[in-house]
């Protein structure tokens, strides 16, 4: 493997992402994020964008990073690092891993997760993490070799709408049936949460608009005010 998954194990992945349209969508500002977040404890950095990956490994250059390229597709509802050359943009601006959307639904332009991991292991050689919604989506994606799974897309397709995560029944059932390095991604909303992840067997938790999300906390925040 390109990196050594153990020096995230048990451990605090920080998503540092911003929305487009804010003023924290910066890769100066986005690096600082992530410098703060290994600075309190954090063991790796998850990070969007080929241009704030390299700008986070240009301020932490001996931290992991998980990488990943959120595009919107007319043709696909699959976003994140929809299709090879996104994935290869990503490994390119320094991501030790690169995530990628690892559902079963239809990815744009015909191309399909097998032959978009195949390309990555043979031409890039980069870590993979699947972000998945579901237990038959995490099976296929151990099947195919990808070194990681995380629960990142539960409740957010057409699969899981209506649930809520975090997955944690979800884990279990990863946990009791793939192989791999498994993270426990969406939903975490408190210390207590992270915990809860690891206990029940997760090797790393990422939590991200909890910690980095000021946007959508501030959002929340003024509209319960408001009484919406």
């Amino acid at each position: 493997m390109a990196i050594a998954l153990s020096s995230l194990e048990a451990g605090l992945i920080v998503s540092c992402q911003a929305p487009p349209d804010s003023p924290l969508h910066n890769p100066t500002i986005i690096a600082a994020m992530a410098q703060a977040a290994v600075n309190q404890g954090a063991v790796g950095i998850r990070v969007d964008t080929p241009a704030h990956v390299q700008a986070v490994r240009q301020q932490l250059p001996n931290t992991p990073i998980i990488g990943l390229w959120k595009q919107v597709c007319s043709d696909s509802d699959v976003y994140i690092t929809p299709q090879f050359h996104h994935a290869a943009a990503i490994a390119a601006a320094g991501a030790d891993i690169i995530a990628l959307d690892a559902t079963e639904r239809p990815r744009p332009q015909g191309e399909t997760l097998a032959e978009i991991v195949q390309r990555v292991q043979s031409q890039l050689g980069t870590t993979m993490m699947a972000d998945i919604d579901s237990l038959d989506a995490a099976q296929t994606a151990a099947q195919l070799g990808i070194e990681i799974l995380g629960t990142t897309l539960y409740g957010y397709t057409a699969t899981t709408e209506g649930q809520t995560p975090p997955a944690w029944d979800l884990l279990k059932d990863i946990l009791a049936s793939c192989p791999g390095f498994i993270i426990c991604e969406g939903g975490i909303a408190s210390p207590e949460m992270a915990r809860q992840a690891l206990k029940i067997g997760a090797n790393a938790v990422v939590v991200g608009t909890a910690i980095t999300g000021i946007d959508i906390l501030v959002q929340r925040y003024h509209k319960a005010i408001l009484g919406q």
